[in-house]
């Protein structure tokens, strides 16, 4: 079938620790975390940066701060299991993580920040320039958990989903399916090289 043709023998996994997971999961061959809590690797011109927010210490944000620093990719990507921004009722913002990060993913240029955590999908309108998703559903739903407000500009919380992205030059786009291949979001984003008055 059709995810047989998009999930087919090529698809290389690389993980994210979620706060369900004991540490020694990045040990586990099929998921490429090589023994790494937190990793950066490139894909063609995305630099993608895997951070592990259940232990955010010191030694990982300095590590953080020189690799968004030395990227010389074009697009940069975030992803990490707990949301900075997110209007689900279960657990929503993590406003420490928020404090500690942000000022990092806003001044290195980040694009887009991929989290879990929340079992809903939640794309966020952008916040100071960065455009933040919560893909949480396509594991355990919670149905009806989604609080939708003014930073939410779309949500699905009424089955399981997963998002799929492709970074064309400067355009990255998006679309989320459901579990019976409805699609609940999509579009494009464009990438920005500079930011004024963030």
């Amino acid at each position: 079938g059709w995810m047989a043709d998009r999930f087919g023998a090529r698809t290389v996994f690389r993980a994210a620790l979620g706060n369900h997971d004991e540490v020694e999961t990045i040990n586990y061959p099929p998921i490429n975390m090589r023994g790494r809590r937190y990793y950066t690797f490139a894909r063609k011109n995305v630099r993608f940066f895997v951070l592990d927010t259940n232990v955010l210490d010191a030694s990982q944000l300095r590590w953080a701060e020189a690799a968004l620093q030395q990227a010389p990719e074009e697009w940069k990507i975030a992803y990490f299991h707990h949301p900075l921004y997110g209007n689900a009722g279960r657990h929503g913002s993590n406003v420490d993580l928020r404090v500690l990060l942000e000022p990092l993913l806003v001044k290195y240029g980040v694009h887009v920040v991929f989290s879990g955590h929340d079992h809903v999908y939640e794309r966020l309108t952008p916040q100071r320039g960065i455009h933040y998703f919560v893909t949480g559903s396509s594991g355990q739903l919670r149905k009806g958990d989604l609080r939708k407000a003014d930073t939410t500009a779309a949500g699905f919380d009424q089955d399981q989903a997963f998002m799929l992205v492709e970074v064309v030059g400067d355009q990255m786009y998006f679309e989320v399916v459901s579990r019976t291949g409805v699609t609940v979001d999509m579009g494009q984003i464009r990438r920005v090289t500079s930011r004024i008055g963030t």
